[in-house]
């Protein structure tokens, strides 16, 4: 019979590998975009486990074994495929129905905490990364299980082996004797932040790349399909064919009907297994009750990826195509969903009514019909597209996996999503983070009824340094200004108009918007009074109304070298005693971020051609109001703080019991008991007092939904509280702070230890510390309450498919 805590833990691990309660298998993507199943192994595994290493060759056996026995196939599959004992877990690697690779871990009888690994890869798969893969997975299980260090030997001559290990991103102890490496590295932790840090880069950069090959099968496709064009014109399968062929894709295009010879004249196949070739990308828009069908024919023929465009598929059918998409290989985006367009290489597998054009804003949308909205106004605006994917019910590609495509594409300049769900909110932060500092990535703050959830994700948008916009135009118009201008150096805005209330109208939106008014002086003030005798130039600065053109253009360009002025706002309107100000606005020279509201234009906003060296497009946005176009400039500025601000670092505390502090909270679930409470907090360092001494009265919570993770809230009195997700950074914890508690050290400490807590403890869901009282001699806490669930923690960072 076997254990109960061993029969557990490896259902729990069967568990965390697929992220499915009930399943036992995960899906990960290779560093060729190939997709493997990882599972643990069972005794129904011997036969491949044992054909596996037979057909390894005698180099490949003598690597592993450090022998050559005909037996070792034999042993080695009876010892990795039977059932689970203490301390011993191992994975397979699945290519189809093949296993490709075999990775284990042993403890150690006297060191529990201690594991030795052994890795073995099928000699036609070496060099795709299924060592590696299978190391992080084998990681991120020991890590879940207390396990702190692993251990290997490896041959000398054993390269590949030891560049695995080399490469993790973890820190490797290497002790040499008679031909064998004796390897030794500590696994990442959150007590050494860095470690943890470089290991989990150094993961990402490999999902990058496994990514995009992936990817590069349904935004760079050599050949498509069209399943379920129609003869008759107007229906969504003959829209994305018609689409497809105007738009002048070079690729190779076939179309499937099974009731047609031809549609417009293009010869139609029967059916998916008659294509001369698998073809790299199938765009599927056929009835609900056929998708299955059609999506295991493609499986057969070697499709790589699939567009599903058909809508009304139930949660059975939809966990169906994901299963047929797994199987086979192949990337999937929807269903329900509008399909996916690359202008630059004249695909439009869409069904919108206009090409998108050509440039540089990739775009991903859930909402397929906002989609295409903004695809227009940014061709319209001269911005264009670099690839557009609507994602639909996102059973497979999603947000995360489009940020890292436009990463190595070497077209897109700035990212735009409308993600209404996120499978994994840590993940997107992590990567989001990481695109942000290159280049912006926009969103819309939709759906902003529930108020914890709202919460979440708008300290999630603002520590991944995502520019948040409240509205589908606001989005546009904050688009229009970071695709055509140098990210704001500062806060400091120059406002020069030829309409005096116009500019304080702008004025006003800097106030409420967080930027601060130029005020010219000294030399800069005396030039701007001779150009504008008549005018005001204490700032904003207002010309005449019938200001000419020339006039307008050298004020603009005499603020723009003042050193104080981080960016412009030109206003105008012009009029028949006027010279043409638009062109001022054009022809001005000036490199810090300029941005023109033009009163009487009926865009909302539009670029304006121009030729200075500040403007990465050569354009400047136009806009219908001021303060369209500072706050524009507003959603910019904080961008540029944030990428200007220090990364933040999470400080190691010596003094935290973790092991006593896990007993405590896998105890009865509900609301701990005072002393249970006390005790907790006591592991991470937090003492409660019984009476409060003066000082400013806090309140510190944790809420925990385990979609985003542990939320901390700050709230002073009746000020509005501040929020962030945790991990918490030094920076992090000073940002709750701002205000009149910005700069205390003990309270920093304080929020850090209880991110720390949140983090470890997946369990606890609920944590008040209230009141909190901030003094002179340091931070104390009077009341607590906390409440823990069951929870099984689940590896948000692990590479693997959804």
């Amino acid at each position: 019979m076997l254990n109960k805590t061993l029969l557990t833990d490896t259902m729990s691990m069967a568990q965390e590998l697929s992220g499915t309660k009930g399943t036992s298998q995960v899906y990960a993507l290779l560093a060729d975009g190939t997709t493997v199943e990882i599972r643990p192994a069972g005794p129904g595994d011997f036969d491949a486990v044992k054909a596996m290493h037979q057909a390894m060759s005698p180099d490949n056996t003598y690597l592993r074994f450090f022998n050559i026995s005909r037996l070792a196939a034999e042993t080695e599959a009876r010892r990795v495929c039977r059932d689970p004992v203490p301390g011993q877990v191992t994975l397979l690697a699945l290519c189809g129905a093949e296993v490709v690779g075999v990775a284990s871990y042993v403890t150690s009888q006297d060191r529990t905490e201690q594991a030795e690994v052994a890795f073995a890869v099928a000699d036609h798969m070496h060099h795709k990364g299924i060592a590696t893969l299978l190391l992080e997975h084998l990681v991120s299980y020991a890590r879940s299980h207390q396990i702190t260090t692993f251990r290997a030997e490896t041959l000398t001559e054993n390269k590949a082996m030891l560049n695995v290990f080399a490469d993790a991103g973890l820190p490797v102890e290497r002790h040499y004797a008679e031909g064998v490496f004796e390897l030794t590295f500590p696994l990442p932790s959150e007590d050494a932040g860095p470690t943890l840090d470089s290991y989990l880069d150094a993961v990402a950069e490999r999902e990058r790349h496994a990514e995009a090959a992936s990817l590069r099968h349904v935004l760079a496709p050599d050949s498509v399909v069209v399943i379920g064009a129609s003869r008759r014109r107007g229906t969504v399968g003959r829209a994305i064919l018609d689409n497809i062929r105007a738009c002048g894709y070079a690729g190779r295009l076939y179309t499937v009907n099974p009731r047609a010879r031809q549609i417009g004249g293009e010869r139609c196949l029967a059916s998916v297994l008659d294509l001369p070739e698998p073809a790299d990308l199938a765009v599927i828009a056929v009835p609900p009750a056929a998708v299955l069908q059609v999506a295991g024919q493609c499986g057969q023929r070697g499709v790589r990826s699939l567009v599903v465009i058909t809508a009304g598929l139930d949660t059975a059918a939809c966990a169906d195509l994901l299963a047929v998409c797994r199987r086979h290989g192949m990337r999937l985006v929807g269903p329900d969903c509008f399909g996916v367009a690359v202008p630059g290489i004249g695909l439009d597998a869409t069904f919108a009514a206009r090409p998108a054009r050509p440039g540089v804003a990739g775009l991903v949308m859930q909402s397929g019909g906002l989609g295409f909205a903004l695809v227009d106004h940014l061709s319209r605006l001269g911005i264009g597209i670099s690839s557009f994917a609507s994602v639909g019910d996102k059973l497979d590609v999603s947000g995360n996996d489009m940020l890292m495509w436009w990463e190595h594409d070497g077209l897109t300049r700035l990212a735009l999503l409308y993600i209404e769900q996120f499978g994994n909110p840590r993940k997107f932060a992590r990567t989001a983070r990481r695109v942000s500092r290159s280049m912006p990535v926009l969103t819309v703050l939709a759906d902003r009824s529930g108020q914890t959830s709202l919460f979440s994700r708008e300290a999630l948008f603002e520590q991944a340094g995502v520019v948040t916009t409240r509205g589908f135009g606001e989005l546009i118009q904050a688009t229009a200004l970071l695709a055509t201008q140098p990210v704001p150096a500062g806060r400091n805005v120059a406002i020069v108009s030829n309409v005096g209330s116009a500019g304080v109208l702008a004025a006003d939106a800097c106030a409420d918007l967080g930027l601060s008014v130029h005020h010219p002086h000294g030399l800069t003030r005396r030039r701007l009074r001779m150009l504008v005798p008549e005018g005001t130039v204490t700032g904003p600065v207002e010309t005449p109304a019938p200001v000419s053109a020339e006039t307008f253009r050298r004020c603009l360009e005499l603020l723009a070298a003042d050193e104080d002025v981080h960016a412009i706002v030109a206003i105008v309107l012009p009029t028949g005693a006027t010279g043409d100000l638009v062109a001022a606005i054009e022809a001005a020279d000036i490199a810090v971020p300029l941005a023109a509201a033009v009163l009487n234009q009926p865009e909302s906003v539009r670029l304006l051609p121009c030729s200075r060296n500040g403007s990465p497009a050569g354009q400047v946005p136009a806009y219908g109001s001021p303060e369209a176009a500072v706050r524009a400039l507003a959603r910019a500025a904080g961008y540029g703080a944030w990428r200007a601000e220090p990364r933040g670092h999470m400080p190691a505390f010596a003094d935290i019991r973790t092991a006593d502090a896990r007993a405590l909270v896998r105890s009865e679930p509900g609301w701990l008991a005072p002393g249970q409470t006390a005790e907790l907090l006591r592991c991470y360092g937090i003492p409660l007092a019984d009476l409060a001494p003066p000082g400013t009265e806090v309140t510190v919570r944790v809420a925990d939904d385990h979609v985003f993770g542990s939320l901390v809230t700050l709230a002073v009195g009746d000020a509005p509280p501040t929020a962030r997700l945790t991990p918490l950074t030094d920076t992090d914890a000073d940002k709750l702070m701002r205000g009149a508690l910005e700069g205390d050290l003990a309270l920093r400490d304080l929020l850090l230890r209880v991110s720390r807590l949140a983090e470890d403890l997946p369990e606890v869901t609920d944590l008040d510390l209230e009141p909190v009282v901030a003094g002179p001699d340091g931070v104390v806490v009077v009341n607590a309450r906390v409440k823990v669930t069951p929870y099984e923690p689940r590896d948000p960072f692990l590479r693997k498919l959804r």
